[in-house]
């Protein structure tokens, strides 16, 4: 799940969410049926001897925006880069799929949403190039859980990292001080330090005293979501088997969603939706699940009356919500200067620039000693120095295995499962059935 905004310092929100299976992802201006180049794919001659090189991505992707293709083009006077954006990865996914299947139409870097990275890494390897051999890239760059994601069984790294997703947790500084917790962001983080249980038993401790009207989390899947991503398994196991049913951290997330929703300490909303913005703005509730990117929008939400009630404190347990991989289809017509592309513009530089003008973390740990990153600090946010809080959280994410229908997964436990027992009560038994149930019949299990 991403949402991409502009750096912090010049934040403006440049796009709407759009409803992603298992999460969402933010709109972009060009939207096209095919995430090739509209004529049909690969470059070719751009004109004057230019090599012209083309880039398939999802959303506001933000490296045309954050002026990365321009700085390329001027180093590479011979190259000429073109941008083949589609609005929603729902879209722009299963064409990409159909792509890869017949080998045409294809761009000469296509972007690859976490959620789908397995579906390549298991089935599709060999119609992409090992960027993992490329020169210039070097894997120490990398942090490790990013590299194996986009790294096959058999130890081929088709995807290189763009940006990723590490937790904090966003809380309203306002509403803590009204129901007697502390307002100072170390001071929040040892609230709930390393478990999950003490989160829920600070939420206990400001529903004695919440201001009326406010909840302590915006609503139960929320919360699940980040327990699952904090967990070392999921709904995988490092072997390719789903064990969700019987994973330790599925039910971990599920049990603990359950309390928050049995307790009344969930505001009962459903994240993206219309509500959840109008609480968002209106401060109904004191704290919220954020990955670097869900800062902007919530400036984007809150506006200027939220402006120093926010602020952001180490989660429980880091876990990684969004980011991205670049490939380069074997099919391409480019490949050797889609490579060289690739590799430049996912070293520390560009992604520390990225983050810089886009919010988006970088994959590279390389970048974390940057100014851009390390210096890196939030006004709206009380000066929240994000770039060492995210960085930080980036390097405790587990390496998770990720399988080829997580997505539906994560949805259907959401949406089938735990939304039913925050909004209608219904027992976590019978919501867990029926999700099972729902997973099961898309799975074909």
């Amino acid at each position: 799940m991403r949402y991409r905004t502009r750096t912090y310092r010049k934040v403006t929100v440049l796009a709407a969410v759009a409803a992603l299976a298992g999460g969402l992802l933010a709109g972009c201006a060009e939207d096209k049926e095919d995430p090739g180049a509209s004529s049909g794919g690969g470059g070719g001659d751009g004109g004057g001897g230019k090599t012209t090189l083309t880039v398939g991505v999802f959303g506001a992707f933000g490296l045309q925006e954050a002026g990365l293709y321009k700085e390329y083009e001027k180093l590479h006077p011979d190259i000429s880069i073109k941008q083949n954006s589609v609005q929603r990865n729902e879209n722009y996914w299963p064409a990409l799929l159909t792509h890869l299947s017949s080998g045409s139409g294809l761009s000469d870097i296509q972007a690859v949403e976490v959620g789908n990275i397995a579906e390549l890494t298991t089935s599709h390897a060999d119609k992409l190039v090992d960027l993992g051999k490329a020169d210039g890239v070097d894997k120490n760059d990398f942090l490790d859980w990013k590299w194996r994601q986009g790294t096959s069984k058999g130890g081929k790294t088709i995807g290189l990292g763009t940006d990723i997703g590490p937790t904090g947790i966003c809380y309203r500084k306002d509403l803590f001080e009204k129901a007697g917790l502390p307002t100072d962001r170390e001071a929040v983080g040892k609230l709930w330090a390393g478990d999950w249980q003490k989160y829920l038993a600070a939420g206990k401790r400001y529903q004695k005293k919440a201001p009326d009207g406010t909840s302590f989390v915006d609503g139960a899947t929320g919360v699940m979501a980040a327990v699952h991503a904090s967990g070392k398994e999921k709904f995988y196991d490092k072997g390719g088997e789903l064990i969700y049913k019987d994973s330790p951290t599925v039910k971990e997330g599920w049990d603990l969603a359950a309390q928050f929703a049995e307790s009344g300490l969930s505001a009962k909303l459903q994240q993206f939706q219309p509500s959840w913005d109008q609480a968002i703005s209106n401060g109904s509730f004191a704290t919220l699940t954020c990955p670097p990117w869900m800062l902007g929008y919530i400036k984007d939400k809150a506006g200027d009356k939220g402006e120093d009630k926010w602020d952001v404190a180490a989660s429980p347990k880091p876990g990684n919500w969004g980011g991205s991989f670049l490939t380069v289809p074997e099919a391409g017509k480019n490949k050797e200067e889609a490579t060289k592309l690739a590799a430049w513009l996912t070293e520390p530089e560009q992604l520390a620039k990225l983050f810089d003008e886009r919010a988006s973390f970088p994959s590279a740990d390389a970048a974390y000693a940057l100014p851009e990153v390390k210096d890196a600090k939030n006004p709206y946010f009380g000066n929240a120095p994000v770039g060492k809080i995210f960085s930080k959280a980036a390097e405790g994410v587990p390496v998770q295995p990720i399988g080829p229908k997580d997505g539906i997964i994560s949805q259907y436990l959401a949406d089938t499962g735990m939304l039913g027992v925050d909004q209608k009560g219904t027992a976590p038994d019978e919501a867990w059935n029926k999700a099972v149930k729902t997973i099961d019949n898309a799975l074909d299990q």
